[in-house]
């Protein structure tokens, strides 16, 4: 029979204590929809950084990991049901797209008013976040959407134009119909009779191939991922510029209950992730514009002269913008004027100066 003497309980006491956590790791689940698939370049990032970065770096300090559940494709929400699912806690994260709501996120509108200045896409996502936390407009508007702002996302190197015939300057797409996804169709206004058709990246190629529209305003990477080549042969450079389109935001409700750690890696992560996506989007521009032309696509350059013709054609959509803001509260010309002088600081200097009327 085996006697336990005070030293050998002590000891058993030890192994105990060694072998046993002394706080068990607390599990955190999160629920991330995008109406968009998962080949979509930002929804298949947040599989691949996002979600492995987050764990990875809650993983250091041991304290909380993460349960994901990731729903795409219109699983939960359609492209455009984003704002409003993470809004009612469909989702507890999600990427909205941002060009589909300007009327409540009239400040997400920054980059897109502002044409012809910038092709970088690290530059303008750059440069939007960090107005977005300088100012408090676009925080403003997550907030009233039951939303946190956690960083915005630019996944296009530069808008350009799409058409089922050659188009070789400005003039040629007078009495055409365009398909765009938000205020990208204010680019026409200055064109005689051009007609603005709306629709999303995934409604593009159904559009050109039954003739509803005869051209559609997208970017490289997504003309690839679409196989928009077979419907589009024709990539007009119009080099419109990058655009933030995308936005990581949490339901404010679901936000309150996340421990202060989980809360600060999500907000770093997102701050990576937007700059992972720019890097990327850059990377694949060149490779997808191969891609466009090796599956049957001509590129057809518009001149210096056409890009600043239309620039002046256009109404000024920026001073509007501004003015809007303005008008709620918001210091819309400053944040237009701070904007256009980060991007210049970075090396972009528009054919317009849209800080004027």
């Amino acid at each position: 029979m085996m006697k336990w003497t005070k030293r050998s309980l002590a000891a058993v006491a030890v192994a105990t204590m060694t072998a046993v956590p002394a706080v068990a790791q607390e599990t955190v689940s999160a629920v991330v929809i995008d109406g968009y698939p998962d080949r979509s370049l930002w929804v298949r990032e947040f599989t691949n950084f996002f979600i492995p970065e987050v764990d990875r770096r809650l993983a250091e300090a041991g304290n909380y990991q993460m349960s994901w559940q990731e729903n795409y494709g219109g699983s939960i929400v359609k492209p455009r049901g984003v704002l409003e699912g993470v809004q009612l806690g469909l989702g507890d994260i999600g990427i909205v797209t941002t060009i589909f709501h300007s009327s409540k996120l009239p400040s997400q509108g920054l980059a897109a008013v502002t044409p012809f200045v910038s092709s970088d896409a690290r530059a303008v996502a750059q440069a939007v976040d960090e107005i977005a936390r300088e100012y408090p407009a676009m925080q403003n508007e997550f907030a009233a959407q039951n939303q946190v702002y956690l960083a915005t996302g630019v996944v296009l190197d530069s808008y350009q134009m799409f058409c089922t015939d050659p188009i070789e300057s400005i003039s040629d797409l007078e009495g055409r119909k365009v398909a765009g996804a938000g205020v990208n169709l204010r680019y026409l206004e200055g064109i005689q009779d051009a007609a603005g058709v709306r629709g999303g990246l995934t409604d593009f190629y159904n559009m050109l191939q039954t003739g509803l529209v005869d051209c559609a305003m997208l970017w490289p990477e997504s003309a690839a991922t679409f196989n928009i080549s077979e419907v589009a042969p024709y990539m007009i450079r119009t080099d419109f510029g990058s655009v933030n389109s995308k936005t990581v935001t949490a339901n404010q409700d679901y936000w309150n209950t996340l421990p202060d750690e989980v809360k600060d890696v999500l907000r770093a992560v997102s701050i990576d992730y937007r700059d992972h996506l720019a890097a990327l989007t850059m990377d694949n521009a060149a490779a997808a514009e191969a891609t466009y032309v090796e599956t049957g696509g001509t590129i057809i350059e518009i001149s210096s002269d056409d890009r600043a013709a239309w620039a002046a054609a256009m109404p000024n959509v920026a001073q509007e913008w501004a003015a809007t803001l303005n008008g709620n509260g918001e210091d819309g010309d400053q944040m237009l004027e701070s904007y256009l002088a980060k991007l210049e600081a970075a090396g972009f200097t528009g054919v317009r100066d849209w800080t004027q009327p």
